[in-house]
């Protein structure tokens, strides 16, 4: 790299600085250290800007190259197929992958029997609206990739590669169980001129998999074969785009791990409508996930996703039913796909959802409840793990404190899609249990918490999301626990020098002074860390350097930054309950290496050297002593 000449090259750019940096960060009991980026926020090569990012992409690979060294996984975002209006890749499908994530470059070469024209290609390119910002084109490539990859696909069908149409028709019979569901939707697509399933006027191609008797099944089969004959052009293009993204996906991540990087996968909690009409089987009908009312929603969040049922999930003796082995398959998908494992977006989903009455707000008042904490309400009690006896019935149910007490084999039970889905698909292709990130931030329920500590999950620790005001809060940095994913903010929160700003001169950047000085200057007197807690009062550079500090100075084994951290980009990637094309749309600058030398040398990107050297120091100096010779490693180069 050829970058930062004026003055010492980037510790990013130095092999021998990535040597101090990995042994530093092992001194500091660091196992993982992740780059989050989603891949849209992939950047590009000078020239070569479709309007989205990929990780299949050479500028992907060089970005790799760039981290490689020092950072030990990638954590993406949810991978699956999205809807043109909507980028927010948390509604994707669960099985498909995005055609989006095709590097279409690649379809212009030999290896690929050039199935895209390179003018094709460039004219792309060159009409990206947005081709000289970090912003992906949502609404643009969404059209433009469509139209290119079926311009591949035409050329695919003629062009004499009997070894790649071997290999096509083999990916289409090993991933038939649900590639069959989402590529007939798109034929279904078509035939009513509509991608929202529950406007079909056809109530048999509403149901086509969900037959309530034999004369149904006999009756939506036949339909089945007549649809597959009629598109069948329009279902072997959708396979092709899922066959063409498998393939680049698999020599992307096996050239990560010759870099020494590991992909993490991102599993969402909700199902697409593709996923809705396929599997409407095995969801709760008349029932939808969300979030009770709180802080930031008065009425609660309708996030409208539908809710697998409990009955399909399990059999009465405890075996996976239907929807318990789909959901299996789908996780052993992903651990199969991403090595680095899998973080599940919204844990309490998965042990304790709330759910609510279809057409209603997700409120007490209206019927919403916890699935599997309701012993008292009249239809969800069915399902009640926790009897009235262990309520604390003075306190309202979507409160944490609900539950008083919970057994071992209720425990077991709220957990038994953890263990015997989750881990056990991990387990089934050779990971283990900390393969698995739990998102558990937001409100945990004692089954939540008790689940995470039987089955001894890493959960996330939020250092942004402190409230200074309580000595112990979890995400204080003498409370972090090792067995955690430790991180300044995720892809839905401001950086942490926009944070700073809104949080110095206030009542709030004085008692983040008080900790931060206490925890991270365990040998200062008193009266030095009154000086310091004033000075971070008033210095938002000052308060995200010692944020950053925190970070690397906690005991969390793994630690995880995102891109804006990293770079020093002051701009956010997405603000929760909003939507629009600039949702979701920022990215890692094409030229990202000049942007974190400019930023690094202005005290914006995030300076490792410095704070590694600075998190070792806040130990102690028993501890910065034994580590002396590390500590001066590293300011050979800061």
């Amino acid at each position: 790299m050829t970058f930062c000449e004026e003055q010492k090259k980037s510790p990013f750019a130095m092999e021998e600085a990535k040597s101090i940096l990995r042994d530093a960060l092992k001194v500091l009991g660091k196992k993982h250290f992740a780059f989050i980026s989603h891949a849209n926020s992939f950047p590009s090569e000078y020239g070569k800007n479709t309007g989205f990012g990929t990780s299949n992409s050479q500028a992907a690979k060089k970005l790799m190259n760039f981290l490689s060294g020092v950072f030990t996984d990638i954590q993406l975002g949810p991978s699956g197929k999205t809807k043109s209006i909507d980028a927010s890749p948390y509604t994707g499908t669960i099985f498909s992958n995005n055609p989006l994530f095709i590097d279409l470059e690649q379809l212009t070469t030999d290896e690929w029997h050039n199935i895209l024209s390179t003018d094709t290609y460039n004219a792309i390119c060159e009409n990206n609206p947005n081709k000289n910002e970090n912003r992906t084109a949502y609404s643009y490539i969404f059209n433009k990739q469509e139209e290119a990859l079926k311009e591949a696909f035409e050329n695919f069908k003629k062009a004499d590669c009997s070894e790649l149409k071997s290999k096509f028709e083999e990916y289409k019979q090993k991933n038939a169980f649900w590639l069959e569901k989402d590529s007939l939707y798109e034929a279904l697509i078509v035939e009513h001129g509509n991608d929202y399933w529950p406007m079909w006027k056809s109530e048999t191609d509403k149901s086509l998999f969900n037959p309530q008797n034999e004369e149904q099944k006999s009756q939506y089969q036949a339909r089945i074969d007549e649809l597959k004959q009629k598109y069948n052009d329009i279902i072997e293009y959708y396979s092709f785009c899922q066959f063409v993204i498998s393939v680049q996906n698999d020599k992307s991540r096996e050239y990560a791990q010759s870099k020494g990087l590991k992909m993490i996968a991102d599993r969402q909690v909700a199902f697409s409508d593709r996923d809705n009409w396929a599997y409407q089987a095995y969801f709760l009908k008349g029932w939808c996930l969300g979030c009770p009312p709180d802080y930031f929603s008065k009425d609660g969040q309708m996030w409208g996703f539908p809710v697998m049922d409990p009955e399909k999930l399990f059999n009465e003796d405890g075996s996976l039913g239907e929807g318990g082995i789909l959901m299996k398959e789908l996780y052993k998908k992903m651990f199969t796909e991403n090595p680095g494992g899998v973080r599940i977006d919204h844990m309490v989903g998965l042990i304790d959802p709330w759910v609510y009455v279809s057409g209603k707000k997700p409120k007490i008042e209206e019927g919403a409840g916890r699935l599997y904490s309701s012993p008292e309400h009249p239809v969800l009690s069915r399902y009640a793990i926790a009897t009235e006896d262990e309520l604390n019935h003075e306190v309202e149910a979507d409160k944490e404190e609900r539950i008083l007490k919970l057994t071992d084999e209720q425990i077991r039970k709220y957990g038994r899609l953890v263990e015997k889905i989750v881990i056990g698909a991990a387990e089934e292709v050779g990971l283990d249990k900390d393969s698995i990130v739990c998102e558990d931030l937001g409100t945990l329920t004692m089954p939540v918490v008790s689940v995470m500590k039987k089955y001894d999950l890493q959960g996330m620790k939020l250092i942004q999301f402190v409230v200074p005001e309580k000595s112990e809060h979890p995400y204080r940095c003498k409370n972090i626990t090792p067995r955690s994913w430790a991180m300044v903010g995720t892809h839905d929160n401001e950086p942490i020098a926009m944070w700073a700003n809104a949080t110095v001169n206030t009542e709030a950047g004085y008692l983040n002074g008080k900790n931060l000085a206490e925890d991270l200057y365990p040998d200062a007197s008193a009266e030095e860390r009154e000086q310091i807690a004033v000075r971070v009062s008033k210095d938002a550079h000052f308060l995200t350097q010692l944020k950053l500090v925190e970070l690397f100075a906690c005991k969390a084994e793994n630690i995880q930054v995102f891109f804006t951290d990293f770079l020093g980009l002051y701009d956010v990637y997405n603000r929760p309950g909003t939507s629009g094309d600039k949702n979701w749309s920022l990215r890692i600058p094409d030229n990202y290496e000049e942007v974190y030398c400019n930023n690094l040398k202005e005290g914006k990107a995030l300076n490792l050297p410095l704070i590694l050297k600075l998190a070792i120091e806040a130990r102690g100096h028993e501890f910065a002593n034994k580590h002396s010779e590390i500590i001066k490693r590293l300011e050979s180069i800061m």
